[in-house]
Order: structure tokens, then sequence, then C-alpha cells
């Protein structure tokens, strides 16, 4: 699976499945990364991982951000968008620390975060959750675009 799979309905409406051709999971699943329909995507949540599903930065909150915010702007590009499309972007974070460590550990996130958003950012909601996919992952983040006609 990989490239662009262009899937026309029959009933008027485009529908592309996105798909980045080095992903690849330990066992063959159905899931896509993303699909733009008409000028509307939908980005799957995309984890800090290699090609072969390996955490990359393991322990490392800036290293996952940068790496899941690079692959979810892959994603987007595939179906023609860009950061200055997303109207919603939903953020899950793991932490487990308590007090000022919060705060500490979501801006460290968050600046990276604001290295790919405009000026006028998407909706966002950010969820505190005990665990991803995998031990190592700590934030997975998913975000749906308008494309401009």
């Amino acid at each position: 699976m990989s490239g662009i799979l262009d899937i026309h309905t029959g009933d008027g409406s485009d529908r592309q499945r996105l798909m980045n051709a080095t992903w690849d999971w330990h066992m063959p699943t159905p899931f896509s990364q993303g699909w733009r329909i008409g000028n509307l995507v939908f980005t799957g949540g995309q984890l800090s991982a290699d090609e072969n599903g390996n955490v990359v930065g393991e322990g490392d909150i800036e290293t996952q951000t940068r790496n899941v915010f690079t692959s979810l702007t892959q994603v987007l590009a595939e179906a023609g968008a860009t950061w200055d499309d997303v109207v919603k972007l939903n953020t899950y974070y793991c932490f487990e620390g308590t007090g000022p460590e919060v705060q500490e550990y979501w801006e460290k996130m968050t600046r990276v975060r604001m290295e790919f958003l405009p000026e006028e950012g998407p909706a966002g909601t950010g969820v505190r959750v005990s665990g991803l996919m995998y031990d190592g992952f700590l934030i997975e983040v998913e975000a749906i675009a308008v494309l401009r006609q």
C-alpha cells in the first residue's frame, strides 16, 4: 500500500485514500493514514514511529511531537492541504507527573506544535491519557482540514 489511491464512489463524491509509502505495520491492517473526501481531509492519529512501527524519540516529548507533526504534514500534503487548512486538531499525550511538572511538559509539547501551526490556528483539544498503542509512545495527533476551493 503506497501512494494515493483514488476511489470514485459513483455518487458524485471523490474519495482519496492517503497512505505514506513507508508506513508499515507488524501485521496487515485495513487502516488508512487519512482520507480526502471532496474538500475535507481527515487524518488518522499519527504516532512518533519509524517505518517499522518502532518508537522514535522514546522518553522525549519534544522529539516525538516534532516527528508526529512532520508525519501529519506529509499526510496533509498528499491531500493537497497545509496547516493553514487545518480546522480541528486532537492531541492525546501521556504524562504521569503532577503539579508544575504537568504545565512544563505541556509547554514543551506545545512549543513544538506551534512551530507548525499558523497564526490563526485550528480549534484544538488536548487530552492527557494513561497510555497509547504501545509503551514508549507519548503523543498521538489527528487533524481535520478543509481545502479552500
